[in-house]
């Protein structure tokens, strides 16, 4: 039986997610940026929440643990490797580990970088990845505790997935994030493309999510930190080892002000 999936926004620029699995009726959200956000969406679907899947431990994706534990009793999932920084976990996972929802599993793939103990949700039957803050549309997080060859790594493993996978990031910086990209890459026909129709969507009040991984490894600059040509483009030579570009292209985005 498939998944629906319900996206809306919360806080400035969180998604939140809400995945119900139809053959048993279990609901769980991705993260837990805002309760009343999520409570309002299920309210709006007429689901109950089951279940929380927690991807890092950043304020803006656990405070609304507590209050979803007290109202649903739901069952909570999170990094084994970020358990004393987020209360109230219940289920530790690490990489490989499966997290099943109802009728549905999800693998749990490590991507280490914007946290140390960062996980993403890959439900492989359905074709649905929760990236969070390791990776967005166009962009990736922040480098705030690990370090790029790790980074890149886990990167390496996402890209890996098939290219009709659906990516589904923790926050709306498409926009942004396609700036950054233009200014890197612009000879790049799909992100030319790609950031044409953001600005449509944008304009549009449309989310810019989810996005086929397809089109993300075609234009995601960090996704292609292996290219010659992103080599060049960050003043390195066109054999640099990939986690070298990659570190250079997070400095540069870091201090882009486009």
């Amino acid at each position: 039986m498939p998944l629906l999936i319900d996206v809306f926004l919360c806080r400035s620029d969180n998604f939140g997610y809400l995945v119900h699995d139809i053959g048993s009726g279990r609901t769980a959200a991705i993260d837990a940026p805002d309760a009343k956000a999520i409570k309002e969406a299920l309210q709006r679907r007429g689901w109950k929440l089951t279940d929380l899947f927690i991807t890092h431990h950043h304020t803006d994706h656990v405070e609304g643990i507590p209050a979803l534990k007290r109202e649903y009793g739901v069952r909570v999932v999170g990094p084994k490797a970020e358990a004393s920084k987020i209360l109230g976990l219940e289920v530790l996972v690490s990489a490989s580990d499966t997290v099943s929802l109802g009728e549905t599993d999800f693998i749990v793939i490590e991507t280490p970088g914007h946290t140390l103990g960062h996980i993403v949700y890959y439900d492989p039957a359905g074709r649905h990845l929760f990236s969070a803050d390791a990776l967005f549309s166009l962009g990736v997080g922040r480098m705030f505790e690990g370090k790029p060859g790790p980074m890149w790594n886990g990167l390496e493993e996402l890209r890996a997935l098939p290219d009709d996978t659906l990516v589904y990031p923790g926050h709306e910086y498409t926009a942004s994030n396609a700036a950054f990209a233009m200014s890197v890459d612009p000879k790049n026909p799909a992100l030319n493309i790609r950031a044409t129709e953001v600005k449509r969507m944008v304009e549009s009040g449309k989310y810019t999510i989810p996005v086929t991984l397809g089109l993300e490894k075609a234009s995601n600059p960090f996704l292609r930190a292996d290219q010659p040509a992103l080599a060049k483009a960050m003043g390195l030579a066109a054999d640099a080892e990939p986690a070298k570009v990659f570190a250079a292209l997070r400095k540069a985005k870091d201090e882009f002000k486009g």
